[in-house]
Protein backbone atom coordinates (compact mmCIF):
# COMPACT_ATOMS: atom_id res chain seq x y z
CA UNK A 1 0.00 0.00 0.00
CA UNK A 2 1.58 3.77 -1.09
CA UNK A 3 0.84 6.00 1.44
CA UNK A 4 -0.18 9.53 -0.46
CA UNK A 5 0.61 12.47 0.42
CA UNK A 6 -1.35 15.62 0.34
CA UNK A 7 0.11 19.06 0.49
CA UNK A 8 -1.92 21.64 2.25
CA UNK A 9 -1.02 25.52 0.60
CA UNK A 10 -2.05 28.34 2.24
CA UNK A 11 -3.35 31.41 -0.02
CA UNK A 12 -2.64 35.00 0.47
CA UNK A 13 -5.30 37.02 3.01
CA UNK A 14 -6.05 40.59 1.84
CA UNK A 15 -6.94 42.78 5.01
CA UNK A 16 -8.58 45.79 3.85
CA UNK A 17 -8.48 48.63 6.25
CA UNK A 18 -11.25 51.53 5.69
CA UNK A 19 -11.00 54.72 7.84
CA UNK A 20 -12.01 57.56 5.67
CA UNK A 21 -9.74 55.99 3.19
CA UNK A 22 -8.34 52.70 1.54
CA UNK A 23 -5.61 51.25 3.27
CA UNK A 24 -2.30 49.16 1.71
CA UNK A 25 -3.64 45.40 1.52
CA UNK A 26 -1.55 42.93 3.48
CA UNK A 27 -0.48 39.55 1.51
CA UNK A 28 -0.02 36.96 4.43
CA UNK A 29 2.05 33.55 4.03
CA UNK A 30 5.11 34.71 1.58
CA UNK A 31 2.92 35.98 -1.25
CA UNK A 32 4.04 39.11 -3.28
CA UNK A 33 1.82 41.95 -1.81
CA UNK A 34 -1.01 42.89 -3.40
CA UNK A 35 -0.96 46.29 -5.84
CA UNK A 36 -2.92 48.95 -3.62
CA UNK A 37 -4.74 51.84 -5.19
CA UNK A 38 -6.01 54.69 -3.20
CA UNK A 39 -9.43 56.10 -3.18
CA UNK A 40 -11.38 59.18 -1.66
CA UNK A 41 -14.73 59.28 -0.29
CA UNK A 42 -17.11 60.62 -2.89
CA UNK A 43 -18.43 63.06 -0.40
CA UNK A 44 -14.57 64.77 -0.46
CA UNK A 45 -14.81 64.99 -4.16
CA UNK A 46 -17.98 66.65 -4.13
CA UNK A 47 -16.90 69.55 -1.03
CA UNK A 48 -13.37 69.65 -1.22
CA UNK A 49 -12.41 69.61 -4.93
CA UNK A 50 -10.05 72.81 -4.82
CA UNK A 51 -8.36 71.71 -1.28
CA UNK A 52 -8.27 67.97 -1.38
CA UNK A 53 -8.05 65.81 2.28
CA UNK A 54 -5.23 63.98 2.23
CA UNK A 55 -5.38 60.27 2.34
CA UNK A 56 -4.03 58.83 5.60
CA UNK A 57 -1.12 55.84 5.16
CA UNK A 58 -1.72 52.84 8.08
CA UNK A 59 0.36 49.88 7.69
CA UNK A 60 -1.56 46.85 8.70
CA UNK A 61 -0.09 44.73 11.88
CA UNK A 62 0.32 41.18 10.59
CA UNK A 63 -0.98 38.48 12.15
CA UNK A 64 1.12 35.62 13.52
CA UNK A 65 0.19 32.44 11.47
CA UNK A 66 0.06 29.84 14.50
CA UNK A 67 2.01 26.63 14.62
CA UNK A 68 0.08 23.22 15.00
CA UNK A 69 0.59 21.74 17.75
CA UNK A 70 2.17 18.63 17.60
CA UNK A 71 0.99 15.97 20.31
CA UNK A 72 3.99 14.13 21.51
CA UNK A 73 3.85 10.40 21.42
CA UNK A 74 4.16 8.56 24.77
CA UNK A 75 6.65 5.61 23.39
CA UNK A 76 5.66 3.03 25.97
CA UNK A 77 5.36 -0.57 24.01
CA UNK A 78 8.67 -2.26 24.20
CA UNK A 79 9.93 -5.54 22.03
CA UNK A 80 12.93 -5.59 24.39
CA UNK A 81 12.21 -8.61 26.31
CA UNK A 82 10.90 -10.24 22.59
CA UNK A 83 14.74 -9.17 21.16
CA UNK A 84 16.01 -11.08 24.49
CA UNK A 85 14.18 -14.36 23.25
CA UNK A 86 17.18 -17.59 22.82
CA UNK A 87 15.47 -18.31 19.82
CA UNK A 88 16.78 -14.96 18.01
CA UNK A 89 20.12 -16.23 18.67
CA UNK A 90 22.67 -13.01 18.32
CA UNK A 91 20.17 -10.53 17.28
CA UNK A 92 20.54 -7.18 15.65
CA UNK A 93 17.96 -5.14 14.61
CA UNK A 94 16.63 -1.39 13.62
CA UNK A 95 13.12 0.82 13.45
CA UNK A 96 12.54 3.50 11.43
CA UNK A 97 9.51 5.75 11.73
CA UNK A 98 9.28 6.99 8.18
CA UNK A 99 7.45 10.48 8.98
CA UNK A 100 9.33 11.94 11.62
CA UNK A 101 12.83 10.09 10.32
CA UNK A 102 14.03 8.85 13.89
CA UNK A 103 14.77 5.42 14.94
CA UNK A 104 12.60 4.32 17.30
CA UNK A 105 14.45 1.14 18.34
CA UNK A 106 18.08 -0.50 17.71
CA UNK A 107 20.10 -3.16 18.47
CA UNK A 108 23.32 -3.46 16.86
CA UNK A 109 21.71 -1.33 14.55
CA UNK A 110 25.28 0.06 13.03
CA UNK A 111 27.00 -3.29 12.95
CA UNK A 112 27.55 -4.63 9.40
CA UNK A 113 26.49 -8.30 9.39
CA UNK A 114 25.41 -10.76 6.95
CA UNK A 115 21.79 -10.46 5.33
CA UNK A 116 21.43 -13.56 3.90
CA UNK A 117 18.65 -13.11 0.68
CA UNK A 118 18.11 -9.17 2.22
CA UNK A 119 21.01 -8.75 0.25
CA UNK A 120 19.11 -8.62 -3.02
CA UNK A 121 17.62 -5.43 -2.58
CA UNK A 122 20.61 -4.02 -2.30
CA UNK A 123 21.23 -6.05 -5.90
CA UNK A 124 18.12 -4.64 -7.37
CA UNK A 125 18.00 -1.29 -6.02
CA UNK A 126 21.54 -0.71 -7.41
CA UNK A 127 20.41 -2.85 -10.93
CA UNK A 128 17.57 -0.41 -11.16
CA UNK A 129 19.41 2.67 -11.39
CA UNK A 130 22.36 1.54 -13.44
CA UNK A 131 20.18 -0.56 -15.86
CA UNK A 132 16.91 0.82 -15.87
CA UNK A 133 13.72 -0.48 -15.37
CA UNK A 134 13.31 -0.94 -19.46
CA UNK A 135 16.70 -2.12 -19.97
CA UNK A 136 16.70 -6.03 -21.61
CA UNK A 137 19.13 -8.24 -21.12
CA UNK A 138 19.85 -10.21 -24.91
CA UNK A 139 21.27 -13.42 -26.45
CA UNK A 140 22.19 -13.16 -30.17
CA UNK A 141 23.50 -15.35 -32.66
CA UNK A 142 26.58 -14.17 -35.30
CA UNK A 143 28.30 -14.69 -38.25
CA UNK A 144 31.26 -16.80 -37.55
CA UNK A 145 34.93 -16.27 -38.81
CA UNK A 146 34.60 -19.34 -41.20
CA UNK A 147 32.13 -20.81 -43.58
CA UNK A 148 29.33 -22.68 -42.19
CA UNK A 149 30.13 -21.05 -38.73
CA UNK A 150 27.59 -19.08 -36.27
CA UNK A 151 28.09 -17.56 -32.53
CA UNK A 152 25.79 -17.91 -29.99
CA UNK A 153 26.61 -15.11 -27.63
CA UNK A 154 25.16 -15.10 -24.05
CA UNK A 155 24.49 -11.65 -22.56
CA UNK A 156 23.72 -12.88 -19.10
CA UNK A 157 20.36 -13.78 -19.91
CA UNK A 158 19.57 -16.81 -17.21
CA UNK A 159 15.99 -16.70 -17.78
CA UNK A 160 16.36 -17.74 -21.47
CA UNK A 161 14.34 -20.87 -21.80
CA UNK A 162 14.91 -24.14 -23.81
CA UNK A 163 11.27 -24.72 -23.51
CA UNK A 164 9.16 -24.84 -26.87
CA UNK A 165 7.63 -21.27 -27.80
CA UNK A 166 4.41 -20.55 -26.20
CA UNK A 167 5.04 -22.36 -23.39
CA UNK A 168 5.69 -20.79 -19.74
CA UNK A 169 8.47 -21.52 -18.02
CA UNK A 170 9.38 -21.14 -14.44
CA UNK A 171 10.55 -17.89 -15.60
CA UNK A 172 7.02 -16.20 -17.14
CA UNK A 173 7.80 -14.17 -20.16
CA UNK A 174 11.53 -15.70 -20.70
CA UNK A 175 12.97 -15.71 -24.72
CA UNK A 176 13.26 -18.99 -26.10
CA UNK A 177 15.64 -20.33 -28.08
CA UNK A 178 13.35 -21.94 -30.62
CA UNK A 179 12.93 -18.35 -31.61
CA UNK A 180 16.36 -17.57 -31.96
CA UNK A 181 17.21 -20.29 -33.76
CA UNK A 182 14.55 -19.77 -36.42
CA UNK A 183 15.57 -16.07 -36.75
CA UNK A 184 19.31 -17.68 -37.56
CA UNK A 185 17.90 -20.29 -40.44
CA UNK A 186 15.81 -17.59 -42.07
CA UNK A 187 18.69 -14.97 -41.76
CA UNK A 188 21.21 -17.62 -42.91
CA UNK A 189 18.72 -19.02 -45.92
CA UNK A 190 18.02 -15.13 -46.98
CA UNK A 191 22.09 -14.07 -47.51
CA UNK A 192 23.06 -15.10 -51.11
CA UNK A 193 26.70 -15.46 -49.85
CA UNK A 194 25.89 -18.91 -48.64
CA UNK A 195 24.53 -20.41 -51.81
CA UNK A 196 23.07 -23.10 -50.13
CA UNK A 197 25.26 -23.91 -47.86
CA UNK A 198 24.34 -25.28 -44.52
CA UNK A 199 25.76 -24.49 -40.83
CA UNK A 200 27.80 -26.83 -40.08
CA UNK A 201 29.65 -25.64 -36.73
CA UNK A 202 28.34 -23.32 -33.79
CA UNK A 203 30.72 -21.42 -31.47
CA UNK A 204 29.59 -20.71 -27.81
CA UNK A 205 30.75 -17.74 -26.27
CA UNK A 206 29.76 -16.76 -22.85
CA UNK A 207 32.55 -14.29 -22.34
CA UNK A 208 30.52 -11.66 -21.07
CA UNK A 209 30.87 -12.99 -17.74
CA UNK A 210 34.30 -13.65 -16.58
CA UNK A 211 36.64 -15.29 -13.53
CA UNK A 212 34.86 -18.20 -11.71
CA UNK A 213 31.53 -19.16 -12.34
CA UNK A 214 31.13 -20.43 -8.50
CA UNK A 215 31.35 -18.11 -5.77
CA UNK A 216 34.22 -19.98 -3.53
CA UNK A 217 32.52 -18.94 -0.40
CA UNK A 218 29.03 -20.69 -1.36
CA UNK A 219 28.34 -24.04 -0.05
CA UNK A 220 28.38 -26.36 -3.25
CA UNK A 221 25.46 -27.98 -1.38
CA UNK A 222 23.90 -25.47 -3.36
CA UNK A 223 24.00 -26.36 -6.89
CA UNK A 224 23.18 -30.00 -6.13
CA UNK A 225 20.23 -29.28 -3.91
CA UNK A 226 18.74 -26.55 -6.79
CA UNK A 227 19.09 -23.04 -5.59
CA UNK A 228 22.25 -21.70 -7.24
CA UNK A 229 23.81 -22.51 -10.89
CA UNK A 230 26.99 -22.05 -11.93
CA UNK A 231 27.35 -18.62 -13.13
CA UNK A 232 27.66 -18.19 -16.74
CA UNK A 233 26.37 -15.59 -19.46
CA UNK A 234 24.79 -18.16 -21.34
CA UNK A 235 22.60 -20.72 -19.72
CA UNK A 236 18.90 -21.71 -19.87
CA UNK A 237 16.33 -21.98 -17.62
CA UNK A 238 18.30 -20.91 -14.66
CA UNK A 239 20.35 -24.27 -15.61
CA UNK A 240 17.53 -26.18 -14.12
CA UNK A 241 17.32 -29.83 -15.02
CA UNK A 242 13.10 -29.48 -14.49
CA UNK A 243 12.39 -25.93 -16.29
CA UNK A 244 9.24 -25.34 -14.92
CA UNK A 245 10.08 -25.81 -11.24
CA UNK A 246 10.97 -23.32 -8.62
CA UNK A 247 14.18 -25.20 -6.87
CA UNK A 248 15.70 -27.93 -9.28
CA UNK A 249 19.64 -29.64 -9.47
CA UNK A 250 21.75 -27.30 -11.73
CA UNK A 251 24.35 -28.86 -14.04
CA UNK A 252 28.05 -28.80 -13.86
CA UNK A 253 28.10 -27.45 -16.93
CA UNK A 254 25.43 -24.43 -17.74
CA UNK A 255 27.20 -23.56 -21.40
CA UNK A 256 27.21 -27.16 -23.01
CA UNK A 257 23.32 -27.26 -21.68
CA UNK A 258 22.43 -24.02 -23.75
CA UNK A 259 24.56 -25.51 -26.60
CA UNK A 260 23.10 -28.72 -27.01
CA UNK A 261 19.57 -27.37 -26.95
CA UNK A 262 20.78 -24.79 -29.47
CA UNK A 263 22.81 -27.30 -31.88
CA UNK A 264 19.38 -29.92 -31.69
CA UNK A 265 17.95 -26.88 -34.47
CA UNK A 266 20.57 -27.31 -36.60
CA UNK A 267 21.01 -31.37 -37.03
CA UNK A 268 24.40 -32.65 -37.56
CA UNK A 269 27.17 -29.42 -36.57
CA UNK A 270 30.07 -29.48 -34.34
CA UNK A 271 29.57 -27.50 -31.10
CA UNK A 272 33.03 -25.80 -29.72
CA UNK A 273 33.85 -22.66 -27.40
CA UNK A 274 35.14 -19.40 -28.29
CA UNK A 275 34.24 -15.56 -29.08
CA UNK A 276 32.08 -13.89 -31.68
CA UNK A 277 34.35 -11.68 -34.29
CA UNK A 278 34.43 -7.84 -34.02
CA UNK A 279 31.78 -6.55 -35.29
CA UNK A 280 30.35 -9.80 -36.80
CA UNK A 281 27.07 -9.49 -38.63
CA UNK A 282 24.01 -10.47 -35.98
CA UNK A 283 21.80 -13.02 -37.52
CA UNK A 284 19.37 -13.15 -35.37
CA UNK A 285 18.32 -11.92 -31.02
CA UNK A 286 15.93 -12.55 -28.38
CA UNK A 287 15.90 -10.35 -25.10
CA UNK A 288 14.92 -10.94 -21.61
CA UNK A 289 11.68 -9.28 -19.81
CA UNK A 290 12.70 -5.46 -18.87
CA UNK A 291 14.54 -5.28 -15.48
CA UNK A 292 10.99 -4.17 -13.97
CA UNK A 293 9.87 -7.60 -14.04
CA UNK A 294 13.55 -9.39 -13.34
CA UNK A 295 13.24 -7.18 -10.18
CA UNK A 296 9.93 -8.62 -9.21
CA UNK A 297 10.63 -12.30 -10.06
CA UNK A 298 14.02 -11.80 -7.85
CA UNK A 299 12.22 -10.58 -4.71
CA UNK A 300 9.11 -12.55 -4.53
CA UNK A 301 10.46 -16.15 -4.17
CA UNK A 302 14.12 -14.84 -3.75
CA UNK A 303 15.49 -16.10 -7.02
CA UNK A 304 19.72 -16.34 -6.17
CA UNK A 305 20.01 -16.97 -10.01
CA UNK A 306 18.80 -13.87 -11.40
CA UNK A 307 20.03 -12.09 -8.25
CA UNK A 308 23.08 -12.90 -9.63
CA UNK A 309 22.92 -12.22 -12.86
CA UNK A 310 21.48 -8.78 -12.24
CA UNK A 311 24.62 -7.84 -10.22
CA UNK A 312 27.34 -9.34 -12.50
CA UNK A 313 25.28 -6.71 -15.42
CA UNK A 314 24.96 -4.11 -13.13
CA UNK A 315 28.65 -4.17 -12.51
CA UNK A 316 29.82 -4.82 -16.32
CA UNK A 317 27.17 -1.77 -17.60
CA UNK A 318 28.36 0.88 -14.52
CA UNK A 319 32.20 -0.28 -15.68
CA UNK A 320 33.56 -2.05 -12.93
CA UNK A 321 34.49 -5.52 -14.35
CA UNK A 322 32.87 -8.58 -14.97
CA UNK A 323 33.45 -10.93 -12.25
CA UNK A 324 32.30 -11.29 -8.87
CA UNK A 325 35.27 -9.06 -7.12
CA UNK A 326 33.53 -6.65 -9.37
CA UNK A 327 30.42 -6.29 -7.62
CA UNK A 328 31.29 -4.71 -4.72
CA UNK A 329 32.20 -1.46 -6.98
CA UNK A 330 28.89 -1.96 -9.38
CA UNK A 331 26.47 -2.45 -6.77
CA UNK A 332 27.69 -0.16 -4.15
CA UNK A 333 28.23 2.71 -7.36
CA UNK A 334 24.37 1.86 -8.44
CA UNK A 335 23.07 2.54 -4.40
CA UNK A 336 24.98 6.24 -4.63
CA UNK A 337 22.08 7.64 -5.96
CA UNK A 338 19.57 6.86 -3.63
CA UNK A 339 21.86 9.21 -1.03
CA UNK A 340 22.35 6.69 1.83
CA UNK A 341 25.97 6.04 3.21
CA UNK A 342 26.91 3.16 2.27
CA UNK A 343 30.21 2.96 4.28
CA UNK A 344 30.84 -0.43 5.88
CA UNK A 345 28.71 -2.29 3.31
CA UNK A 346 30.75 -5.20 1.79
CA UNK A 347 29.37 -7.21 -1.00
CA UNK A 348 30.74 -10.55 -2.79
CA UNK A 349 28.03 -12.02 -4.32
CA UNK A 350 24.50 -10.43 -5.56
CA UNK A 351 22.15 -13.08 -3.77
CA UNK A 352 23.35 -13.02 0.03
CA UNK A 353 24.04 -16.54 -0.47
CA UNK A 354 27.67 -15.86 1.24
CA UNK A 355 28.64 -15.43 4.82
CA UNK A 356 30.87 -12.20 4.03
CA UNK A 357 28.62 -10.24 2.72
CA UNK A 358 27.65 -7.14 5.63
CA UNK A 359 25.18 -5.07 5.52
CA UNK A 360 24.23 -2.91 9.04
CA UNK A 361 20.55 -3.02 9.45
CA UNK A 362 20.03 0.81 9.73
CA UNK A 363 21.33 1.29 6.38
CA UNK A 364 18.45 -1.15 5.02
CA UNK A 365 15.96 0.83 7.31
CA UNK A 366 16.87 4.42 5.31
CA UNK A 367 17.17 2.59 1.93
CA UNK A 368 13.71 0.90 2.40
CA UNK A 369 12.13 4.90 2.97
CA UNK A 370 13.16 5.30 -0.77
CA UNK A 371 11.48 2.31 -1.73
CA UNK A 372 8.51 3.23 0.19
CA UNK A 373 8.24 6.78 -1.80
CA UNK A 374 9.36 5.02 -4.86
CA UNK A 375 12.36 7.30 -5.53
CA UNK A 376 13.57 6.80 -8.83
CA UNK A 377 12.74 3.26 -10.10
CA UNK A 378 12.01 1.53 -6.95
CA UNK A 379 8.60 1.17 -7.48
CA UNK A 380 9.77 -1.85 -8.68
CA UNK A 381 11.05 -2.92 -5.77
CA UNK A 382 8.26 -2.05 -3.75
CA UNK A 383 6.25 -4.08 -5.48
CA UNK A 384 8.29 -7.26 -5.71
CA UNK A 385 8.49 -7.24 -2.08
CA UNK A 386 6.59 -10.72 -0.49
CA UNK A 387 3.80 -9.92 1.33
CA UNK A 388 2.97 -11.29 4.96
CA UNK A 389 0.41 -13.79 4.63
CA UNK A 390 -0.41 -13.27 0.98
CA UNK A 391 2.86 -13.26 -1.49
CA UNK A 392 6.13 -14.48 -2.37
CA UNK A 393 8.27 -16.49 0.06
CA UNK A 394 5.86 -14.65 3.14
CA UNK A 395 2.99 -16.13 2.24
CA UNK A 396 4.24 -19.57 2.40
CA UNK A 397 2.54 -21.94 5.07
CA UNK A 398 5.47 -21.04 7.68
CA UNK A 399 5.59 -17.66 7.62
CA UNK A 400 3.52 -15.34 10.10
CA UNK A 401 1.45 -17.88 11.66
CA UNK A 402 -0.34 -17.91 15.30
CA UNK A 403 -0.23 -14.72 17.19
CA UNK A 404 2.42 -13.21 14.08
CA UNK A 405 -1.08 -13.55 11.73
CA UNK A 406 -2.38 -10.70 13.34
CA UNK A 407 0.44 -8.57 10.51
CA UNK A 408 -0.86 -10.33 7.88
CA UNK A 409 -0.82 -7.86 4.88
CA UNK A 410 0.69 -4.98 6.71
CA UNK A 411 4.32 -6.28 6.36
CA UNK A 412 5.99 -5.90 2.75
CA UNK A 413 9.31 -7.49 3.22
CA UNK A 414 12.49 -8.98 1.95
CA UNK A 415 13.51 -12.45 3.55
CA UNK A 416 16.56 -14.22 4.12
CA UNK A 417 17.64 -17.65 4.58
CA UNK A 418 21.06 -18.81 4.80
CA UNK A 419 22.73 -21.81 7.46
CA UNK A 420 24.00 -19.15 9.70
CA UNK A 421 21.33 -16.48 10.09
CA UNK A 422 17.25 -15.57 9.44
CA UNK A 423 16.93 -12.08 8.48
CA UNK A 424 14.03 -10.00 7.47
CA UNK A 425 13.29 -5.95 6.20
CA UNK A 426 11.55 -4.12 5.01
CA UNK A 427 8.10 -1.71 5.61
CA UNK A 428 5.41 -2.28 8.08
CA UNK A 429 2.10 -0.35 8.00
CA UNK A 430 1.30 -0.30 11.76
CA UNK A 431 -1.53 -0.93 13.53
CA UNK A 432 -2.41 2.69 14.47
CA UNK A 433 -1.24 3.53 11.10
CA UNK A 434 2.26 4.85 11.80
CA UNK A 435 4.74 3.73 8.20
CA UNK A 436 7.77 1.67 9.73
CA UNK A 437 11.10 0.48 7.94
CA UNK A 438 12.60 -2.03 9.69
CA UNK A 439 15.63 -5.03 9.81
CA UNK A 440 15.88 -7.87 11.90
CA UNK A 441 18.91 -10.39 12.12
CA UNK A 442 19.02 -13.26 13.80
CA UNK A 443 22.30 -14.97 13.10
CA UNK A 444 24.23 -18.57 14.90
CA UNK A 445 23.13 -21.56 14.72
CA UNK A 446 19.67 -21.70 13.17
CA UNK A 447 16.31 -23.84 13.06
CA UNK A 448 12.46 -23.15 12.58
CA UNK A 449 11.57 -21.96 15.84
CA UNK A 450 14.46 -18.74 14.72
CA UNK A 451 11.75 -17.82 11.97
CA UNK A 452 9.07 -17.71 13.91
CA UNK A 453 10.52 -15.83 16.52
CA UNK A 454 11.51 -13.38 13.99
CA UNK A 455 8.16 -13.26 12.38
CA UNK A 456 6.74 -12.44 16.18
CA UNK A 457 8.97 -9.83 16.93
CA UNK A 458 7.95 -8.34 13.77
CA UNK A 459 4.36 -8.33 14.50
CA UNK A 460 4.71 -7.38 18.13
CA UNK A 461 6.22 -4.21 15.73
CA UNK A 462 3.53 -3.93 13.95
CA UNK A 463 1.16 -3.35 16.80
CA UNK A 464 3.09 -1.03 18.52
CA UNK A 465 3.66 1.39 15.69
CA UNK A 466 4.50 4.66 16.99
CA UNK A 467 4.51 4.09 20.20
CA UNK A 468 8.29 1.75 20.24
CA UNK A 469 10.44 2.43 22.63
CA UNK A 470 13.90 1.27 22.19
CA UNK A 471 13.62 0.62 26.01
Amino acid sequence: MRRRTTAIIGGATLVALVAGCWGAAHAMGGAQPATTVAARPAAAVATSAAAPTPALTRTPTATPTPKPTVKAVARTCSIAAVARDPRLLHFQGAVLDVKTGKQLFGRGADTPSRTASVLKVLTTAAALHVLGPDYRLTTKVVAGSAPGEIVLVGGGDVTLSRTPAGSTPYYSGAAHLSDLARQVKKAWAADPAHKGGRITHIVLDSSYFGGPSWQPSWAVAERIDGTTPKMTALMVDGDRDNPYATVSHRSTDPVGRAGSVFAGYFGSVKVTRGTAPAGAKVLGAVHSQPVSTLVKQTLIVSDNTLAEALARVTAIVSGAGNTFSAEQAGTLGGLQTYGVDTTGIRIVDGSGLSDDNRVAPRYLTKLMVKVLHRDGALGALYDGLPIAGRTGSLSYSDRFQGAAARADGQVHAKTGWIDTGYTLAGIIHAKDGTMLTFAFYALGSISESTKYALDGITADTWACGAKLSNG
